[in-house]
């Protein structure tokens, strides 16, 4: 009974999360992105020229142009990512149907994009947090990325590449610069959606100060570090590295720990996804 209601809760969290993603997304779009002739890469953004050209509903192409790359992507990828792709899908292609008529908010496009790459971001990150997609060339991507050299991010890019170049066919080069910004900003508001401003990021210090360094980190930063036995490569000489795991809002604070008390250090710092209890995320005061 525990596990059946906790199961519940989780898909009732999931459909909340994809209805506010694919309502910002549609908000993004209808209200600040299209009325300004700014495009969004992917699907979407094919969705928009297609539109354009034919003087058919938004709405119509966004969902119709995905159902070839969900067919695919249910029988390559699993059941549960594609529902949610398609409950994605169906939620922004019924929003930017209803929200068409209402004109946009501003005519100002440096300001369309950057408000509507970010409200979009914002609405992509929540369903990508759901489980979901809102973009037919992920799956394709996703696929590919199994028989490739190329990650996911890199085919996206390749696509959305040509869906840019065309774009400035349509709507003139200066839209399309101005679909960049507001790609880039989606871009950068859907990790920080998905990862959290608070992401975790592993550091690992080579220094002669290891214990003047390891010590301020855990009364400064209040963090935990481990030491490990190292041997330099060239010299064969012992070493001592520290690693810590810190957010990503540490970052500066903790580049100022090691610089303080050696300038020299080597500092290496990436990005870690944290499970266990001995880790805790802390705001940063």
């Amino acid at each position: 009974m525990v596990k059946n209601t906790g199961k519940v809760r989780i898909i009732t969290l999931r459909i909340l999360l994809i209805l506010i993603g694919a309502t910002l997304s549609s908000i993004g779009l209808e209200i600040f992105l299209v009325p300004n002739n700014i495009i969004d890469g992917g699907v979407v953004g094919i969705s928009i020229i297609t539109s354009y050209l034919t003087g058919l509903p938004l709405g119509l192409f966004t969902f119709v142009l995905n159902i070839p790359f969900l067919m695919i992507g249910y029988k390559q990828i699993g059941k549960s990512f594609v529902l949610s792709t398609v409950f994605a899908v169906t939620c922004l292609s019924v929003g930017v149907s209803v929200l068409h008529p209402i004109p946009g908010l501003t005519h100002d496009i440096f300001l369309a994009a950057v408000f509507g790459g970010m409200i979009k971001g914002i609405g992509v990150g929540l369903i990508i947090r759901a489980g979901g997609s809102l973009d037919g060339t992920e799956i394709v991507a996703i696929i590919l990325d199994k028989k490739m050299s190329f990650s996911v991010g890199e085919i996206v890019m390749f696509f959305n590449l040509f869906i840019l170049i065309g774009a400035g066919f349509v709507y003139g080069w200066d839209r399309t610069m101005y679909s960049l910004i507001a790609y880039f900003i989606a871009f950068k508001v859907i990790d920080i959606v998905v990862e959290g401003v608070d992401e975790s990021k592993a550091v690992m210090i080579v220094s002669d100060q290891h214990k003047e360094i390891t010590d301020a980190i855990l009364c400064r930063l209040g963090r935990g570090v481990t030491i490990l036995n190292g041997q330099g490569g060239f010299s064969k000489a012992p070493t001592n590295v520290i690693y810590a795991v810190i957010s990503r809002l540490e970052i500066a604070k903790m580049k100022s720990i090691v610089l303080d008390f050696d300038p020299n250090a080597l500092v290496t710092i990436g990005n870690v996804e944290v499970a266990g209890k001995k880790y805790k995320k802390k705001s940063i005061h």
